[in-house]
């Protein structure tokens, strides 16, 4: 199904579409929920496995649609639950978005599992760089703590943080694609 052009479809295709990305953000928003179970890193870095399954929804459905399921989760969140504000909105969407997108553009070109594998390897690479660079940037700011306090944390802290969870969602994602 390509949604580059989804309004050229047929209207049942869209409302198919829109149903599925909606079911979708449901079941993200789920492991968010069920994520919550799990202590956050230092208090602040939270592990969270609904990236696995904005990952396999942007396979399916294309990048656009792992756009959605970037924001929309992290939306529900941040309106529901979140005690982080729009500060953890920002963080969790481009986090999620960071992973999603290169796997997903990768494997519109060509749908094998050796693409789907390498797409999200260079995902884990790009949102552990992305979220080193924004830790740096709203960290010090969020926190209320002077920068190099931060620049401190983010080779012990944020680097493998990121790369855990990214292997995580990639372990997940990789088991679940096939069956889904």
């Amino acid at each position: 199904m390509n949604q580059s052009n989804s309004l050229s479809r047929p209207r049942h295709a869209r409302a198919r579409y829109i149903a599925c990305v909606g079911m979708l953000t449901a079941v993200c928003y789920v492991v968010t929920l069920v994520c919550q179970l799990i202590p956050p890193v230092q208090g602040i870095l939270s592990f969270d496995l609904k990236d696995a399954v904005a990952v396999i929804g942007a396979f399916i459905f294309g990048p656009i649609a792992g756009l959605a399921l970037a924001l929309l989760p992290s939306l529900l969140e941040f309106l529901t639950y979140s005690g982080t504000g729009p500060v953890g909105l920002l963080m969790n969407v481009l986090s999620t978005a960071a992973f999603v997108l290169p796997a997903a553009i990768l494997y519109k070109r060509s749908k094998t599992r050796r693409t789907a594998v390498i797409g999200l390897l260079i995902s884990i690479v790009f949102m552990t760089v992305v979220m080193l660079l924004w830790n740096y940037i709203v960290t010090p700011g969020y926190m209320e703590v002077p920068r190099d306090v931060v620049v401190s944390m983010l080779i012990p802290l944020f680097l493998p943080f990121n790369l855990a969870k990214g292997a995580a969602n990639t372990i997940l994602a990789l088991i679940l694609y096939k069956p889904v």
